[in-house]
C-alpha cells in the first residue's frame, strides 16, 4: 500500500520553495507520492546546466530586486511572479513516469474548463485564435528509484516582464551551457478571464485524488516550519549562494571591447564556476602599462560587478596619474557585466 501527499507552499520566496522541493524528494519513502504547489514572486529560475548571464538580464534583475534561482533539474530560463502556478510530482511508486503527472495536469485543467495538449516532449499548449500556444513547460529527474516531474502553468503572468527579464544584454558569450529556445507563450486567462491561483490549485488536486483513487488533507508549508529540520537549512543556504546561482555555470568566455578617446580597449575573459581564471588585456593605448596590469589583478575574483568595482577601485589607486582614463574603463567594465 503507498501514500499520499498533498503539500502547498504559503512562501513566494523561490530559494525557500525549491529548497523544500529538493528535500522531499531526497527523503521521500518508498512507496509515496506527493504533489507539492508553489507560487515565486519575481524570479528567474535557471535549469541546472545553464549560464545566468546568457540566460537573463542581470543588470535589469539586481536593480529591479529580481531574484535569481537555479533548480536541480536541466531546462531553460522562465520568468515566475504570482500570475504563475508551480507543480512538483514526486514519487517512489515503481511505475511512475511523467505521462502519468502530465496526464494529471491536463484532467486538472480539464476540470476547470481548460482543453490542453502535449506537444514535444514537456510543453502543454493550447489553441487560441493566434494559433497554439505554450502555457506551460516542465522537466523531469530521476535518481536511485526517486523521480520528480515539475514544471510550471502560466495563469496570469507579466509577459511584458517575461521578455524584459529574460533579454540578455548582449554580449560575446561563449559558452557550452544550455541556451533557452524562445517560444510564444499565452496566458490561460485568454480563454479564462477570471482563472486564478486557487482554482488551478483545485482542479490539479482533483485529478490527483482521482489518479490515485483516494484523498489526504492538505499540508500548508511556511519557512518556520523547516528551520528545526535537520539537514534542511544547508539545502537553503546553498540555494541562496551565488555560488550555486551563478557559480555553477558551465565554463563560458566573454570578450568586451570599446573605444575611448585616448585609445581602444579589448578585453577577454575565461570564467570557471563563477570565477574568472584567466583574463587577457589590449589596447593601443600610448600609456598601455596601467590597462595591462587590470588583466592580472582581475583573475581569480568572482565574475560580478560588485567584486570587479572593488578591484577597479584598488586598481586607480595605484595609478592616480591616469585616475580619468582608468575611471572611464572601471565604469565601461562594470556596465558591461552587470
Amino acid at each position: 500500500m503507498y501514500s499520499l501527499r498533498l503539500l502547498l507552499s504559503d512562501s513566494y520566496d523561490p530559494w525557500f520553495n525549491l529548497s523544500v522541493e529538493e528535500y522531499m524528494f531526497k527523503n521521500i519513502p518508498k512507496k509515496q507520492s506527493i504533489l507539492f504547489l508553489w507560487r515565486n514572486q519575481n524570479t528567474v529560475v535557471i535549469g541546472r546546466a545553464q549560464n545566468a548571464w546568457k540566460e537573463c538580464n542581470t543588470r535589469r534583475m539586481e536593480r529591479d530586486g529580481i531574484k535569481l534561482a537555479r533548480r536541480s533539474s536541466g531546462g531553460g530560463a522562465v520568468f515566475h511572479d504570482l500570475g504563475n502556478t508551480c507543480f512538483t510530482f514526486i514519487s517512489t511508486q515503481e511505475h511512475y513516469d511523467k505521462k502519468l503527472s502530465t496526464n494529471i495536469v491536463l484532467n486538472g485543467l480539464n476540470h476547470i474548463g481548460i482543453k490542453a495538449i502535449i506537444s514535444g516532449r514537456n510543453d502543454l499548449v493550447i489553441h487560441t485564435v493566434d494559433g497554439e500556444r505554450k502555457i506551460s513547460g516542465s522537466a523531469y529527474r530521476e535518481t536511485s528509484g526517486r523521480k520528480f516531474h515539475h514544471g510550471t502553468l502560466l495563469l496570469h503572468v507579466n509577459i511584458d516582464k517575461l521578455t524584459y527579464y529574460l533579454n540578455p544584454d548582449f554580449k560575446k558569450l561563449k559558452t557550452k551551457g544550455i541556451t533557452s529556445i524562445r517560444s510564444r507563450v499565452a496566458n490561460l486567462n485568454q480563454l479564462k478571464p477570471s482563472i486564478d491561483h486557487q482554482e488551478v490549485c483545485q482542479g490539479l488536486t482533483e485529478a490527483f485524488f482521482q489518479y490515485h483513487g483516494m484523498r489526504v488533507k492538505s499540508e500548508i508549508l511556511s519557512i518556520n516550519d523547516f528551520y528545526h529540520i535537520p539537514g534542511f537549512v544547508e539545502l537553503f543556504n546553498k540555494q541562496c549562494d551565488w555560488n550555486w546561482n551563478f557559480g555553477s555555470a558551465p565554463a563560458f568566455t566573454h570578450q568586451l571591447d570599446a573605444r575611448f578617446e585616448w585609445g581602444s580597449v579589448t578585453l577577454h575573459f575565461d570564467i570557471e564556476r563563477g570565477i574568472i581564471n584567466r583574463s587577457r588585456i589590449f589596447t593601443d593605448s600610448l600609456e598601455p602599462d596601467p590597462i595591462e596590469t587590470l588583466a592580472k589583478k582581475l583573475v581569480g575574483i568572482p565574475y560580478n560587478d560588485k567584486t570587479i568595482q572593488y578591484c577597479c577601485t584598488e586598481w586607480i589607486k595605484d595609478w592616480p596619474q591616469y585616475k580619468e582614463e582608468l575611471s572611464e574603463v572601471s565604469r565601461w567594465l562594470i556596465k558591461k557585466v552587470s
